[in-house]
C-alpha cells in the first residue's frame, strides 16, 4: 500500500479522496493555488504545497509543479480526482517516468479513450454496441453526405478530441449538413486544437446511461451497475440516479456483463465509466471516461462499496476486492449537483457564503468543500456541493430528497437549490419519464 498520496485537485473531490486516504491510514499531501489557501482540503491534509497563482494553467494544470511537489514531500502516488489532469496521458507518463504511481489507467488507455474516434473503434472491437456512423474522421462534405445518407437523417457531428457539447452540431436534412460540418470543425479546432469530427445517427429521445466499471490490469473486470444521467443542461449533467428508472435487472446484467468483459479484455486498470445513449431497448456507446465520475456517490450508496478505496487498492497492486457475484444493488440513490449559479440564468455566482447548513438524517450524504464564511473564487468550476440521497426504493428516495432539499441552506450567493426543489415536485421526474432533452425543454417553458 502507498505511504503518501498527493491529491492533485481541489474542492469537494479533493476532500473525498483525502477522507478515503485517512481511512486507509495513508498520509496525504494536497496542492493548491494562492486562491485556495483557506480551502477545506488545505486545512485537513497532512501537508499542503502552494503550486501557483489562481489560473488553472499556472497551478492545477501545471504538471512540473505537481511533480516537484511529489518529490519535495516524498509522495509515492498521485490521485487526480476528476477534471484538471485526470485524463491527461502525458501527466500519467511523466509520473511513471519519475517512479510515482498515477492512480488511474495507463497513459495508453487514456489516449485511446480520449480520442472519440479511436474509442468508438475500440468499443466496437470489444463487443460494445455503438451508434451507427462514420468509421473515422470526416474531412470532406462529399464523404459526410455519403455517411449521412447511409445511416439516415437526422445526424449529429461531434468533435473527435473533446466533449461537453463543444464541436457538436445536429443536421436534420442534407441542406443543414454543410453549415453544421463547418461550424463543428471550427468549434472543435478552437476548443481542443484539433478540428477532426465524426458523424453519428442522431437519436431523438434517448436517455444517457453509464456503466461504472473497474479493471485490475491483469485481465479481470467488474461492473458496479448503471447510473442514469439524462437530466442535463447543455450536455452537462445536473441530476443522476442509480439504478436507472428505465432499466430492469435483465438489461442491467446484459449490458453490465458486456462492459465488464470489455474492460477485462482491454487489460484496463482502475475506475472507468462507459457511457451510452439508450433508446427503444438498445444501448449505443458514446464515450468512455477513464477516471472517477462526479456522480460516483450514487453507485457507492446502492452497492456499499467505496470506489476511491478500490481505486487506491488496484493502483497499489492489490487487485479488485470484489468479484462480480459479490456486488449487490440495494435501494435507489439520487445525486443533485449544487452549483454557485443563478437558478434561472445559470450565471456563475462567486462570493462569500454567509451561512451554510447541510441536511442530515438517515440516507443523506453531502460532499462539499465549502463552509460558512468561505469565499468562492471566480476562477474554477461552480460546483460547491453534491447532495446524495439513498432510500429503499425510488419513491422513498424522492421523498427523502424533497425533505433534504428543504433543509439545505446556502446564504450569501445564488445556487441551483431552487431548481432541484422544482424538479423533485415535477410529475415527469416523479415517474422517471424523461430523456436527455427534457430539462432543456422544461427550462425553456419556465422562461
Amino acid at each position: 500500500m502507498f505511504q503518501k498520496i498527493l491529491i492533485a485537485n481541489r474542492g469537494e473531490i479533493a476532500l473525498r479522496v483525502l477522507r478515503a486516504c485517512k481511512e486507509l491510514g495513508i498520509q496525504t499531501v494536497v496542492v493548491h493555488s494562492t486562491a485556495d489557501s483557506d480551502a477545506m482540503h488545505v486545512r485537513l491534509a497532512d501537508e499542503s504545497v502552494c503550486i501557483g497563482p489562481p489560473p488553472s494553467r499556472e497551478s492545477y494544470l501545471n504538471i512540473h509543479q505537481i511533480v516537484a511537489a511529489c518529490e519535495i514531500t516524498g509522495a509515492d502516488a498521485v490521485h487526480p480526482g476528476y477534471g484538471f489532469l485526470s485524463e491527461n496521458a502525458k501527466f500519467a507518463d511523466i509520473l511513471a517516468a519519475h517512479n510515482i504511481t498515477f492512480i488511474g489507467p495507463s497513459g495508453d488507455h487514456i489516449r485511446i479513450m480520449g480520442d472519440k474516434i479511436e474509442a468508438k473503434r475500440t468499443a466496437k472491437r470489444l463487443g460494445i454496441p455503438v451508434v451507427p456512423g462514420s468509421d473515422g474522421a470526416i474531412t470532406e462534405e462529399k464523404e459526410a453526405k455519403r455517411v449521412a445518407a447511409e445511416i439516415g437523417y437526422p445526424v449529429i457531428i461531434k468533435a473527435a478530441a473533446g466533449g461537453g457539447g463543444r464541436g457538436m452540431k445536429v443536421a436534420r436534412t442534407e441542406a443543414d449538413l454543410e453549415v453544421a460540418l463547418q461550424t463543428a470543425r471550427s468549434e472543435a479546432g478552437a476548443a481542443f486544437g484539433d478540428d477532426a469530427v465524426y458523424i453519428e445517427k442522431f437519436l431523438g429521445k434517448p436517455r444517457h446511461i453509464e456503466l461504472q466499471v473497474f479493471g485490475d490490469g491483469a485481465g479481470r473486470g467488474v461492473h458496479f451497475g448503471e447510473r442514469d444521467c439524462s437530466l442535463q443542461r447543455r450536455h452537462q449533467k445536473v441530476w443522476e440516479e442509480a439504478n436507472s428508472p428505465a432499466l430492469n435487472a435483465e438489461e442491467r446484467a446484459r449490458i453490465g456483463g458486456i462492459c465488464a468483459k470489455a474492460i477485462a479484455d482491454l487489460g484496463y486498470s482502475g475506475a472507468g465509466t462507459i457511457e451510452f445513449l439508450y433508446q427503444d431497448g438498445e444501448f449505443y456507446f458514446i464515450e468512455m471516461n477513464t477516471r472517477l465520475q462526479v456522480e460516483h456517490p450514487v453507485t457507492e450508496a446502492i452497492t456499499g462499496i467505496d470506489l476511491v478505496h478500490e481505486q487506491i487498492r488496484v493502483a497499489s497492486g492489490g487487485g479488485l476486492s470484489v468479484r462480480q457475484e459479490d456486488i449487490k444493488f440495494n435501494g435507489h440513490a439520487i445525486e443533485c449537483r449544487i452549483n454557485a449559479e443563478d437558478p434561472r440564468t445559470f450565471t456563475p455566482s462567486p462570493g462569500t457564503i454567509t451561512h451554510f447548513h447541510t441536511p442530515g438524517g438517515l440516507g443523506i450524504r453531502v460532499d462539499s468543500g465549502v463552509y460558512s464564511g468561505y469565499r468562492i473564487p471566480p476562477y474554477y468550476d461552480s460546483l460547491i456541493g453534491k447532495l446524495i440521497v439513498h432510500g429503499r426504493n425510488r419513491v422513498e428516495c424522492m421523498m427523502r430528497l424533497r425533505r433534504a432539499l428543504d433543509e439545505f441552506v446556502v446564504d450569501g450567493i445564488k445556487t441551483t437549490l431552487p431548481l432541484f426543489r422544482d424538479l423533485v415536485g415535477n410529475p415527469d421526474i416523479a415517474n422517471g419519464d424523461y430523456d436527455i432533452h427534457w430539462l432543456e425543454k422544461y427550462l425553456a417553458k419556465e422562461d
